[in-house]
């Protein structure tokens, strides 16, 4: 009998450099992160889903720039339509109110309710500014509320952006989900237009309240940091209150992650949506019941995103004959489905390497 013999595998060049690491990398991010500043100190942080969206393409770019531009058109590929409904989402906001007076006067109440035995029956915003504001001086806590506020605005797309690359198959479970907590928020936008604590202390149903979200970055030297910010500001609608997305979308980045994170980082990755909590009331932009809402919308969005997607791999399970495994869907080991390694071999890269 022939004797079978099979040609060992070679071994990996050791010295062979990764394609997307090494110096070209970091030569590359180093570009990108010299420009952002640049680009930061003289027009502002970007604030604006376009604007922070070609930043975070030119960071994809700059993190795998030894690839081909074609697989870099990927990303604009996949991320306009959702940069395109993002910002006909902040324009659709604007007419939430219909020119009718926004609820206010019952989420002043719902907060004295919530919180008045602690705060000797005041809300929660002017309770905390009256001990912790000062017109005359910024305090270090100013400087950090306006970068938790401002995280707001790139936290959601960034962690978005790592996905995208690591995995598409999460990324789409990340952003359905992310997609229907939007529409959600905006459908309440509508149905019932309230006003955040500012909007009623300047309509007399609070005592004075200041808007502070962006005043601790003049005392850095950063004044042109907030231009963008405070711009939106100026524009945006001061009925879009209930439910509060700001601390909704942190709290929704910190929950799609935490299965995939060792339990001892837990306290640590929940700290930033009661961080967010904090600002939002310290700076007079929502009460306690808005962020309450917030995160209970993040757990009908979990929810119902994650019975749809159940429903739907159970239908094209039937039709294939093959068991059904939801894309999102958490397996037995806490990971998603797509983390699995029969289901996500062709999603460990969003762009797959190119043959060379």
């Amino acid at each position: 009998m022939a004797e079978l013999t099979q040609s060992p595998t070679p071994a990996p060049d050791a010295t062979t450099e990764s394609p997307d690491g090494g110096r070209r990398r970091v030569i590359a991010m180093t570009i990108w992160g010299v420009a952002f500043v640049v680009a930061w100190l003289a027009i502002g942080l970007p604030t604006d889903p376009a604007y922070a969206f070609l930043w975070i393409w030119a960071g994809t770019v700059a993190w795998n720039s030894a690839r081909p531009w074609r697989s870099h058109l990927r990303f604009a590929r996949d991320w306009i339509p959702v940069v395109l409904l993002l910002a006909a989402y902040n324009l659709s906001r604007g007419f939430a109110d219909n020119g009718a007076t926004p609820h206010a006067m019952e989420l002043i109440v719902a907060d004295r309710f919530l919180t008045g035995w602690l705060t000797g029956g005041e809300v929660p915003t002017i309770w905390l500014q009256e001990r912790l504001y000062d017109a005359s001086e910024v305090r270090w806590w100013d400087v950090l509320v306006s970068w938790i506020y401002f995280s707001h605005f790139v936290a959601t797309f960034a962690a978005a952006a790592v996905l995208w690359m690591r995995n598409r198959r999460r990324w789409i479970a990340y952003m359905s989900r992310w997609g229907f907590l939007c529409a959600a928020g905006l459908v309440t936008y509508f149905a019932y237009p309230a006003a955040p604590p500012w909007w009623a202390a300047q309509n007399g149903l609070l005592t004075e309240v200041a808007r502070i979200s962006t005043r601790g970055w003049k005392e850095i030297g950063m004044h042109g940091a907030g231009n963008l910010l405070n711009a939106g500001q100026i524009a945006s609608n001061p009925v879009a209150a209930m439910p509060s997305l700001h601390t909704a979308f942190a709290l929704f980045v910190v929950l799609f992650f935490m299965r995939s994170v060792r339990k001892r980082w837990w306290p640590l990755m929940l700290a930033y949506p009661l961080a967010m909590t904090f600002t939002l009331m310290y700076s007079g932009e929502h009460y306690l019941i808005d962020v309450l809402v917030g995160w209970a919308y993040v757990g009908m969005t979990f929810l119902v995103v994650g019975l749809a997607e159940r429903w739907w791999a159970a239908r094209q399970a039937r039709r294939a004959g093959e068991p059904a495994v939801a894309a999102g869907a958490p397996s037995a080991d806490g990971d998603t489905a797509a983390d699995t390694p029969d289901r996500a071999a062709d999603d460990r890269d969003a762009v797959p390497a190119e043959r060379r």
